[in-house]
């Protein structure tokens, strides 16, 4: 099961390489993250997706995070109301005879192009996890892809 779980930790040295090297000592797997500041430049927000076995894993993990020196707060926000966004770049071969196609398909799924020349065409989705992933399956069906970039999930509480 995937759980996404919400980090603020001190934005000091040696705090994000701390938290990365608890998941990867205790052999827990990473599928995304992303860091950035909070409106207090002095804390960062961490958000990491990562995929666990059962809810033990998930709470273990909170506990030793909480170790953690640098940690203020940890959340799972997965299990709360909450927003969830994802960021893909996505760079196809042009294909003249599919354009019409592509474009159908980026358009239900309210993405947009980016850039395009006589060879490629860079397109843009954001979304969920899986409405990312269900793109890109169903645009590798009939195009060329050349290049991914995904930029890791973000999320927030609704409340």
């Amino acid at each position: 099961m995937h759980k996404i779980l919400s980090i603020l930790l001190e934005n000091e040295f040696g705090a994000l390489s701390r938290v990365i090297g608890l998941f990867s000592q205790r052999g827990y797997n990473i599928e995304s993250v992303t860091v950035s500041p909070t409106e207090d430049s002095s804390i960062s927000q961490m958000t990491i997706q990562t995929k666990v076995e059962n809810e033990n894993i998930v709470e273990q993990i909170k506990k030793q995070l909480y170790k953690l020196i640098n940690v203020l707060q940890v959340q799972e926000i997965g299990i709360f109301p909450h927003i969830e966004r994802e960021i893909l770049l996505i760079k196809l071969k042009l294909d003249h005879e599919k354009i019409k196609d592509v474009i159908l398909i980026t358009k239900i799924f309210k993405g947009k192009i980016v850039h395009i020349t006589n060879k490629t065409i860079i397109i843009q989705i954001t979304g969920t996890n899986k409405k990312i992933t269900d793109y890109i399956q169903i645009i590798k069906k009939k195009n060329k892809i050349l290049e991914i970039a995904r930029s890791g999930i973000i999320g927030i509480l609704k409340n």
